[in-house]
């Protein structure tokens, strides 16, 4: 494993740089994630409008999925540029290019004419748009979690994670009160007709507040010193990552299967898991979805507190098991029905917080030089396969099985157990084999 900051600033405490930095690039991340993500919040309402009336409702649900999915596709393409010329030109340059190419799509579906308007051409146009999206946020997660790390001392690096995954998540709570106050404040044919349009219109200007935001932002320590020490890296950085760094990769991306697994089935799919399955209202489930995100923000800062204390491996062999357990009693609760919805879809979005230890590991796995290309070729990669397909995978699954989505996260929990033990024995090994100081 590799240091995330420089090696003189390891011990010293966040200063008041450190925290601008890490408010303006979790304020900017939050406003760019709930662009990406508004859409799942109205997947019934696009389904109904962007589909022919008359297919099946499982098909609707499973061919808007897959556009949501199409984002997620394109992310690996959209991160490797941008992490390549983040590993060449500099970090902050990218992390402010994102935004523009996340702003304009969003607005652009907002404006987007329906299916009894433009018959197959609509959702055609909805798919190349969420494409776009998802090129931006290939760019954005990584280069944020990059981008933080390589500003604050290594004894900070979970912390700083952590805090930037939660302003992350906080778009997507951003989403979810959005949503909520959308289905509230109108009526159901209201939101059909255009109410849904206004959060993607909002999104838009969301996008160019973001992009004010980062010209506050300076290049990180690590990058500008390498630049200066013209210690960049001499091929193309993937190249590099692709040849010598092939176990960080894979451990990388089975992390961020983990990941994908907590966010897009307990956060972003419940909603529209709960009207569908047991009948609560839109506005109820997406209310309940907004405290489950507060909890998984908080849980994300606590998660990464506990990384820089405990490690990476007692940590996620703990928040794995959390996961499992909290998961397995939401949905299998449902099953009695909906009275303790809340408490329980709190605590399991509090455990879903694990995800905010995910960057740490990532940062720390591959060395400066190749650190953005390594992370976000492993991060979207895998985000594409197993975020973009794990809604259809889950919505087809659920057609035998309503617990499905519970046997998925308990046994992608499972797996992170395993890495969380593989992580620590690796560790202690490391720390048994290193020379003694006297």
């Amino acid at each position: 494993m590799t240091t995330a900051t420089h090696a003189d600033g390891h011990a010293r405490p966040l200063n008041r740089q450190d925290y601008k930095t890490l408010s303006l690039a979790a304020l900017g991340g939050a406003l760019e994630f709930y662009d990406f993500i508004i859409f799942v919040f109205f997947a019934v309402v696009i389904g109904e409008l962007f589909f022919p009336p008359d297919i099946p409702e499982w098909l609707r649900q499973f061919q808007t999925f897959g556009i949501f999915a199409a984002g997620y596709l394109a992310r690996p393409l959209g991160g490797i540029i941008m992490a390549h010329f983040g590993d060449l030109i500099g970090r902050k340059r990218m992390f402010t290019l994102s935004i523009l190419l996340m702003a304009l799509p969003t607005l652009l579906i907002g404006l987007l004419p329906t299916y009894a308007v433009l018959g197959i051409g609509a959702p055609l146009a909805l798919l190349a748009l969420r494409i776009m999206q998802g090129a931006a946020i290939g760019g954005e997660v990584p280069g944020a979690w990059v981008f933080v790390a390589e500003h604050v001392p290594a004894r900070r690096v979970g912390l700083a994670c952590g805090t930037l995954t939660a302003g992350l998540t906080a778009g997507i709570l951003l989403g979810s009160l959005v949503a909520t106050a959308v289905n509230k404040s109108m009526s159901p044919s209201d939101v059909s007709d255009w109410g849904w349009r206004l959060p993607f219109l909002l999104g838009g200007i969301f996008g160019i507040v973001a992009m004010y935001l980062r010209r506050w932002l300076h290049e990180t320590p690590v990058f500008a010193e390498m630049q200066a020490n013209k210690a960049l890296a001499e091929e193309l950085p993937l190249k590099t990552v692709l040849r010598e760094h092939k176990s960080s990769v894979v451990i990388s991306m089975l992390l961020t299967w983990l990941l994908s697994a907590g966010i897009v089935v307990v956060i972003l799919m419940t909603p529209s898991y709960l009207q569908k399955l047991h009948g609560v209202s839109p506005a109820d489930a997406l209310s309940a979805n907004s405290l489950a995100i507060v909890a998984l923000t908080l849980g994300c800062i606590c998660y990464g507190r506990l990384i820089d204390s405990l490690g990476s491996g007692p940590t996620f062999m703990l928040g794995s098991l959390l996961l499992a357990i909290a998961s397995y009693s939401f949905y299998h609760g449902l099953l009695n029905g909906t009275e303790q919805l809340i408490p329980l879809y709190i605590l399991a979005g509090f455990a879903v917080g694990i995800v905010g230890a995910v960057p740490y590991v990532m940062v720390n796995a591959f060395p400066a030089v190749v650190r953005f290309s390594g992370l976000s070729f492993s991060y979207n990669v895998a985000y594409a396969i197993f975020g973009g397909l794990t809604p259809m995978l889950v919505t087809l699954w659920m057609k035998n099985d309503v617990l499905a989505p519970s046997h998925y996260v308990v046994a992608l929990s499972a797996l992170g157990f395993l890495l969380g033990l593989f992580l620590w024995l690796r560790d202690r090994s490391a720390r048994q084999s290193a020379p003694q100081v006297a």
